[in-house]
């Protein structure tokens, strides 16, 4: 069963959450319209079913309500930013802005953050940079239960690492490439869960290391106290980039890497995050730029539509399609993520309706 919500109720309801766990107001709308956008593009594993998690953790005291960026270095094109453990919407916004200015003013900007809690889809802030006409890569690690398996690997060693790229297309949408090194998002296993669905073959591993459809092996401890595991997308290729990922936005940041046995009660996100910004004005190839970044869009969409497919699109258009969709028929969602949400509204001392 599921409930459909207009995006102006989910982003009221869940900044009255936030403001009753301890945000100041600006903090607590910018949260939710980061995972009411989230639900709103399609990626239900960062929209509002991840609030529970939030709360949890800020009653734990791994996440810290109202926690400003600190500025660690800064160079001018090099800054090394630490979120103090604030909500990683709030930080990773008020970073970018930070990254932006640098890189308008000098052409490009190598940004490290860490030490922020759970940045939320990641594609929220390359799209801050390619609306001023940057350039946008990003490289992120994830501190918090190791639920994705190395290539060849039989348990959970690291998490699912996210890997984004945005790229301004003058007159159209960004092409805008956000992705989980994971063959799926574990939040998609936790919508999955609720929803009482299997997942596609070649998925997952069970707490034995052996394949399985059932997507409750990554999200409830299973009989012998033990987690299963993700794959990884493309299997040594994208597990050579999710440790990419670790090593760039882990270490290279100073935010840390996982190297530890697990908790499974504890529900502190962290994130660390590789930014690498550039202004293509800069480097005197604007036109050129311009240019063959639409003739090579326009070649890719030019050509026949294989069967089974509508069109040729590129990353980010069918966010755009189901962003479209959303906002005139709503947001589904599902009634175990639902009954989460008011539990941990309740544990706050606000009350929203059951259904």
């Amino acid at each position: 069963m599921q409930t459909t919500h207009s995006a102006e109720d989910l982003r009221t309801q869940m900044a009255t959450v936030l403001r009753a766990a301890g945000s100041a107001p600006e903090e607590a709308t910018t949260v939710a319209e980061n995972l009411v956008e989230a639900n709103l593009r399609g990626h239900d594993s960062h929209g509002v079913g991840m609030l529970p998690r939030y709360v949890e953790a800020v009653l734990e005291g791994g996440l810290k309500p109202n926690s400003k960026v600190h500025i660690r270095m800064d160079t001018g094109t090099l800054l090394n930013l630490d979120g103090q453990r604030g909500y990683g919407q709030v930080i990773g916004e008020a970073s970018m802005k930070l990254g932006i200015e640098r890189a308008q003013q000098h052409g490009s900007c190598i940004m490290t953050l860490g030490n922020t809690h759970h940045l939320g889809r990641i594609g929220h802030f390359a799209e801050m940079a390619v609306v001023q006409g940057l350039v946008a890569l990003h490289f992120v690690n994830v501190l918090s239960r190791p639920v994705v398996a190395p290539f060849g690997g039989a348990d959970g060693r690291y998490g699912t690492n996210p890997c984004c790229i945005g790229v301004p297309l003058a007159g159209r949408p960004p092409f805008l490439l956000d992705f989980a090194t994971s063959r799926v998002a574990q939040g998609k296993m936790r919508v999955a869960h609720n929803e009482g669905r299997q997942i596609a073959p070649d998925t997952l591993i069970d707490e034995h290391g052996r394949p399985t459809t059932n997507p409750a092996v990554v999200v409830v401890p299973q009989s012998n106290g033990l987690f299963g595991a993700l794959l990884a997308f493309g299997e040594h290729k994208g597990y050579g980039l999710a440790v990419a990922c670790e090593l760039l936005g882990g270490a290279l940041t100073g935010g840390g890497t996982w190297h530890k046995p697990t908790d499974p009660s504890v529900r502190t996100v962290l994130n660390g995050m590789l930014t690498i910004l550039i202004d293509p004005s800069k480097l005197a190839t604007q036109v050129a730029f311009e240019e063959e970044a639409l003739a090579f869009v326009d070649w890719l969409q030019a050509g026949p539509v294989a069967e089974g497919f509508d069109a040729v699109q590129i990353a980010g258009e069918p966010e755009l399609a189901t962003r479209a969709q959303r906002t005139i028929k709503g947001i589904h969602i599902d009634a175990q993520t639902w009954r989460e949400i008011v539990r941990a509204a309740q544990s706050v001392k606000v009350e929203l309706p059951m259904q």
